[in-house]
């Protein structure tokens, strides 16, 4: 067994992945602060061929050298949008047939380990401030709540590992 290199690992160019089919979710990130967050969605993101990534409220926007940093160029392949309004953007996307799913800790929440997405549903998850999580005008707004469940004395992940676990989980049950 050997490490591969990056030139056997055959990537898609950009353009390429612009023209691949993509995976039947978005990322709708609001008021996320930093920057590198930010990038490091952009990365899972393109990693797990997301349709769009939304940027919305305070959550910083490319180009930003942090951003830039650590998106390794995922700004330029994965399709995104800046979004002034997030509720008006859930609402939307809601009446286009998505399933928002809120990424939160709340009553009534869904385990994501008992979370089963609908077959032939595009799904719209929502990540929320790195302090005070997903608003509570999406979480009551959402379809469904997915918590991540958590065993150690900390009851919070970095949004970014959040992101990874829930692209990689919807996937797989896909």
């Amino acid at each position: 067994m050997r490490k591969l290199s990056l030139d056997n690992l055959n990537r898609l160019s950009v353009d390429d992945f612009k023209d691949a089919e993509k995976f039947p979710y978005c990322l709708i990130l609001d008021d996320i602060r930093s920057l590198n967050n930010v990038g490091s969605v952009f990365r899972t993101a393109d990693a797990f061929r997301a349709q769009k990534v939304y940027l919305c409220g305070i959550t910083g926007q490319p180009p930003h050298r942090d951003i830039t940093k650590t998106a390794l160029g995922a700004t330029e392949s994965v399709d995104w949008q800046y979004v002034t309004d997030v509720v008006a953007l859930v609402q939307q996307l809601q009446a286009d047939g998505w399933i928002v799913a809120a990424i939160e800790q709340a009553d009534g929440s869904t385990l994501l380990s008992d979370f089963q997405p609908e077959p032939n549903k595009p799904y719209a998850f929502v990540l929320g401030n790195e302090v005070a999580g997903v608003r509570e005008e999406i979480v009551q707004l959402a379809n469904v709540v997915l918590e991540i469940p958590q065993f150690g004395t900390k009851h919070s992940l970095n949004v970014a590992v959040t992101t990874g676990i829930v692209c990689w989980d919807f996937l797989q049950k896909m």
